[in-house]
């Protein structure tokens, strides 16, 4: 199976279970994605000293954009309108929490970029 037909068949939830999976597949994913990010924002900005914060910043953008390109798959493939219980409202939902993860992402790793410093460079 490639990773295209993968995607499609988990956005329109049938791998597993109902029509719903598709859209808490990709809210699971832009909420991972957004708590990833803020703690990448929080490191990057030197509030929390563990971890790395440009690698976080990377997982949050992937995890934001893989929510995304679900929850559009997901949300362009279902059948019936809002309420029908075919997860449109929670697809439609997760887009703006996966673009929400993917910009944490960006700032962070911007801003990780603006604290790096030179290597022959010490601070005083």
């Amino acid at each position: 199976m490639s990773a295209s037909a993968a995607l499609m068949a988990a956005a329109e939830g049938g791998i597993i279970g109902d029509g719903r999976t598709g859209a808490n597949l990709a809210l699971a994913a832009g909420l991972l994605g957004l708590a990833i990010g803020r703690l990448a924002l929080s490191r990057a900005g030197g509030r929390i000293s563990t971890g790395n914060a440009r690698t976080a910043a990377m997982a949050a953008i992937a995890a934001g954009t893989v929510g995304t390109v679900l929850a559009v798959l997901h949300a362009a493939t279902s059948s019936g309108g809002p309420g029908s219980g075919n997860g449109l409202v929670g697809a439609i939902m997760a887009i703006p929490l996966g673009l929400g993860a993917v910009l944490l992402g960006r700032r962070a790793l911007t801003r990780c970029r603006h604290t790096d410093q030179p290597a022959d460079r010490t601070p005083l």
